[in-house]
């Protein structure tokens, strides 16, 4: 699984932990939230007002960096 515009918020946040740092730093309150179930990342991001390509750059390294190896 990618995360593109259409994946779910609950799913990215349950598959790479770090992003939830992403959502907090754009003010997007997506945590324990009911609808990140159902919202897409596209979704959210116009809800916020957000610049969705940004936010999905963001994400990719917070999920990138949640995948490196301890050191």
């Amino acid at each position: 699984m990618d995360i593109d515009p259409e994946s779910v918020v609950d799913d990215v946040m349950r598959r790479w932990p770090a992003t939830i740092a992403v959502f907090l730093a754009n003010r997007m309150h997506c945590i324990g939230c009911p609808v990140g179930r159902m919202h897409t990342i596209a979704e959210a991001c116009a809800e916020h007002a957000l610049d969705r390509a940004t936010v999905l750059a963001q994400l990719a390294a917070a999920a990138g960096r949640a995948h490196e190896a301890p050191r």
